[in-house]
């Protein structure tokens, strides 16, 4: 794996809203294990501690697949590509004035050529391609896991501080940040944090069933609208993503799983599973 050297983000959106992220998401570990939790079981009984270790194991598998998306170099920075005579899918990148292998496109935010490039996740202030794209699902999949799970406790919790019926009531949940700006009390800071869970939840869900249909059809973001020329059936597919160990790789984001291809020569690696 090729380590990024320039991890700051490139534009103010990305800025923004990557810092959102990295101080969101410790500011609800700590709300959801120290204020909603203590509600229902009492503190570091045995209850109370499954619920503390599974969510610090939620934590640390998003912090690290995190850390992973944004460190791994997915460009075609400091690769051996071809030169000469263009192959078949291959082309001539003008801005990066370099030929550019099949599924490789150049990202204006990031200013090169990305193999086998998905989107640019202004999450993560990076594109997601072939050598990242791993974590990125991973940790979508987590988040979503962890909105979920938080919110089947965050809405008894929330009905404490809220007066079903009342013009106000509905005000606080419809607009969150708005009323927190207006009242900035500790009850109307706790219902941001639930309306946040659960947006979070449905954007992430939705997000976690669009990519996972396109890793299955061997597709990225950019052809979604159109048959891959590099569909191999459905393990293949999953294996071009996650690697050799793709069953192992959403217990741990250390575990090694050596992806198929190296994102370059794909003319090769379809000659090889067609034979």
């Amino acid at each position: 794996m090729i380590i990024r050297q320039d991890i700051w983000p490139k534009c103010v959106k990305d800025a923004f809203v990557t810092g959102f992220v990295l101080v969101i998401i410790p500011l609800i570990y700590y709300f959801e294990l120290f204020i909603v939790l203590p509600r229902y079981y009492r503190q570091w009984s045995f209850t109370y501690d499954f619920h503390f270790m599974t969510g610090t194991f939620i934590l640390f598998n998003l912090c690290a697949n995190y850390v992973a998306i944004v460190m791994c170099d997915t460009s075609i920075k400091g690769r051996i590509l071809r030169s000469g005579e263009l192959l078949p899918n291959w082309r001539f990148c003008s801005a990066c004035e370099t030929v550019a292998p099949p599924r490789s496109w150049h990202c204006k935010i990031c200013k090169t050529c990305i193999l086998k490039r998905d989107h640019h996740c202004m999450f993560t202030s990076c594109c997601i391609g072939h050598e990242n794209q791993r974590y990125f699902l991973v940790f979508v999949f987590y988040m979503f896991v962890a909105t979920m799970y938080a919110s089947y406790y965050n809405i008894h919790f929330v009905r404490d501080y809220l007066t079903f019926g009342s013009w106000t009531s509905i005000f606080k949940v419809i607009f969150p940040l708005a009323m927190l700006f207006m009242e900035w009390t500790e009850s109307q800071l706790y219902v941001f944090f639930v309306i946040i869970v659960l947006a979070g939840g449905a954007f992430t869900g939705g997000l976690l069933w669009f990519h996972s249909d396109l890793m299955l059809k061997g597709l990225v973001s950019h052809d979604k609208d159109k048959k891959s020329k590099f569909d191999n059936g459905i393990r293949a597919n999953i294996e071009v993503v996650l690697g050799e160990k793709w069953y192992l790789v959403w217990l741990w984001p250390w575990i090694e799983s050596k992806l198929p291809c190296d994102g370059i020569n794909w003319n090769e690696y379809m000659s090889d599973k067609m034979e």
